[in-house]
């Protein structure tokens, strides 16, 4: 029989917790249309650690936050196009055949320890990152350099073997890093830029310190500083940015997105620039997995209006093309997500591969395990068994990199906001000369060619090379796109000026709070 007292105690309880919640959420609203106040440091949440052999590759919120606090690159784009607008580089020319690109760097940089930034440290940048050791995807662009003239310090010139309508792409994306400290770089012991924010110090599996540059050339933050804090459960973080313990939310999920926008207590900060895509990959050396038919079928059958629905809660666009849609190698006509299952039955009819096939996904991503289970269900329906396989994401990345998954995997992935040959020379998933799927096809490097060589990516010759291009990426479906989903974080109401950089890095240069 119930206690009539413990009732009783349970009751003013929730009173109390109640009452203390609303308290909370005032004060939060209050403090969101207060005065500015200088100081105060950023709290930012992420699922994943820091990875240093991947802080160049871009793949996870860590390693973006790293490089948008601490690095500059030469040339910047804004949000909404691909004109170069100056950063490091404050002028340029390129030669009329495409080969020589001389850029005039600004005179009133420092490095965080002191050091002038110069040419030289260009060059230093420019080829550790052309090292395909060191992850950059956009390594097989910076191949193309042959030479770099760094005699002038404040000038260098670049010159090429062959024309690149992307060379721009690459350097909006390297990072200019100093090369007296790139041996620590590579064990995570320091990262010296020229950016807003110094490293301080990373605690494997816990934190990462940054404290404000205040001889940054851009001016000083308002802000004292930033600590991404690592917590591998979404649901917990969502909790401690209710509950005021953290301040950004990195690896915000559409559910989080959906419960706090118009909040006034917090902000949802979008970047429908950042071209972030999830999608369906196919390890063609797989003995399941070879048969082009086999591919086309499987992409015909994903329910993309469902992920789009209940994953992503309509904040999103199904596709089955790689592009943003202000890219100029989008095509509406082609990208259609209507599903095909009795197609996927015909085409799976005349094929005598295996019928189970293992998919990968990464553990601690809600939003990709769903969309896995979904793929699953959709597979069942034409006769294809699943084998889930969650994995950390490190040992994800680590696959996509080394093409070693066992069969289908989910992931995401960007470079849809550059110029079209980015992608499909650089991405791991996309790379014609070696990508994640082992797929090789002349057809498919030809287009790939075609839209890489093109002088202007915006021509009409051009874009006849995208169409040639979408058309073998539909047809071999070693990539099979699934969703365009809103990039978004979740910021506390009184956390001001937190923007996006085009690559999709949090930018808190001018970020302030409230109070």
């Amino acid at each position: 029989m119930r206690t009539p007292g413990r009732g009783l105690v349970a009751v003013a309880a929730a009173a109390v917790l109640t009452a203390g919640c609303t308290s909370a959420v005032d004060r939060h609203i209050a403090a969101a249309h207060g005065s500015p106040v200088s100081g105060g440091t950023v709290r930012i949440a992420t699922t994943n650690d820091l990875t240093p052999s991947l802080v160049y590759s871009g793949t996870k919120s860590s390693e973006t936050t790293l490089t948008g606090l601490v690095y500059n690159e030469l040339i910047s784009y804004p949000p909404e196009g691909l004109e170069p607008r100056p950063e490091l580089a404050e002028g340029w020319s390129v030669s009329p055949d495409g080969t020589v690109i001389s850029l005039d760097l600004r005179r009133d940089v420092t490095f965080h320890d002191g050091r002038p930034f110069t040419s030289r440290d260009v060059a230093f940048s420019l080829r550790a990152y052309s090292d395909p050791a060191n992850a950059g995807q956009l390594a097989r662009v910076a191949q193309l350099i042959e030479t770099i003239n760094t005699d002038d310090p404040h000038r260098v010139v670049l010159t090429l073997s062959r024309p690149a309508n992307n060379i721009f792409d690459l350097l909006a994306v390297v990072p200019i890093i100093d090369e007296n400290s790139f041996e620590e770089w590579k064990h995570g012991k320091s990262y010296i830029g020229t950016g807003p924010f110094m490293f301080e110090r990373w605690y494997p599996g816990s934190r990462v310190e940054f404290k404000a540059n205040r001889g940054y050339w851009g001016g000083p933050p308002h802000i004292d500083g930033v600590d991404m804090l690592v917590t591998p459960d979404q649901k917990t973080q969502f909790s401690q940015l209710r509950s005021g313990s953290i301040d950004v939310l990195a690896d915000s999920v559409p559910r989080d997105v959906a419960a706090l926008d118009g909040n006034p207590a917090f902000k949802v900060v979008s970047a429908e620039e950042a071209g972030s895509m999830v999608y369906l990959g196919a390890n063609v050396s797989t003995p399941a997995l070879q048969d082009p038919r086999v591919r086309e079928a499987i992409s015909l059958a994903i329910d993309r209006h469902r992920i789009v629905s209940e994953v992503y809660l309509d904040r999103a666009r199904a596709t089955v093309l790689p592009w943003s849609e202000y890219s100029p190698a989008y095509d509406g006509m082609t990208d259609s997500a209507s599903r095909n299952v009795e197609r996927a039955r015909e085409l799976l009819g005349g094929s005598e591969a295996p019928r189970r096939i293992t998919l990968s996904f990464a553990s601690d991503s809600l939003e990709h395990r769903t969309v896995a289970q979904i793929i699953a269900d959709n597979l069942s329906e034409i006769g294809i068994d699943v084998e889930l396989e969650p994995t950390e994401y490190a040992a994800m990345i680590s696959q996509l990199r080394s093409g070693s998954f066992p069969g289908l995997w989910v992931l995401g992935h960007g470079f849809s906001q550059y110029n079209p040959s980015t992608l499909v020379t650089s991405a791991f998933p996309f790379n014609a000369a070696k990508n994640s799927s082992n797929f090789s096809d002349p057809d498919y490097s030809s287009a790939v060619e075609a839209s890489w060589n093109t002088p202007d990516p915006s021509s009409e010759s051009a874009r006849q090379s995208y169409w040639a291009l979408n058309a073998e990426l539909v047809s071999n479906a070693f990539v099979m796109e699934i969703a365009a989903p809103e990039t978004a974080v979740i910021t506390a109401g009184n956390l001001h000026d937190v923007t996006w950089t085009k690559r999709g890095e949090l930018d808190l240069s001018a970020a302030y709070f409230t109070r």
